[in-house]
């Protein structure tokens, strides 16, 4: 059964295939890219969720009038889907600060964007610490 077709169905049909140990009938090329895959997605869940958080640090920073509990909501969501996803993959607990600067370059692009402040209005590295980041406690001060 490919894959493509319907994974539902193929993922049921693999398990029950390794549960009875038929490994001749496995389709293990597609099994080991599953398999890759589901590490890749938990990395990309982190790295967008450290740049949803990013993202409104700065806006938090930059824009001080505009702070709403929505901005506090994504942050706080945000902290709490990378802890989630850490906390059931603790190989990935470096993860985040390997992955600061390229979400940061990121989150900056998207703060430019939805502020209409200049790029260069957000410092060119990010001014925050990963443990900052990732502190519940954790807001930056206003732009001075």
């Amino acid at each position: 059964m490919s894959m493509s077709a319907d994974f539902s169905a193929w993922s049921q049909l693999t398990a029950q295939l390794l549960r009875e140990r038929r490994w001749d009938e496995i389709d293990m090329e597609q099994l080991i890219e599953e398999v890759e895959d589901l590490g890749r997605s938990e990395r990309n869940s982190i790295k967008s969720q450290l740049s949803r958080l990013l993202l409104h640090l700065l806006k938090w920073q930059y824009q001080p009038q505009r702070r709403s509990d929505s901005w506090l909501d994504s942050i706080n969501d945000a902290r709490t889907q990378i802890e989630d996803k850490i906390e059931d993959s603790p190989s990935l607990q470096s993860y985040p600060a390997e992955q600061l600067d390229a979400a940061y370059a990121r989150a900056r692009r998207r703060a430019a964007n939805q502020t209409g402040l200049p790029l260069s209005t957000f410092p060119a590295v990010c001014p925050y610490a990963v443990a900052d980041v990732l502190d519940e406690d954790f807001l930056p001060d206003n732009a001075s």
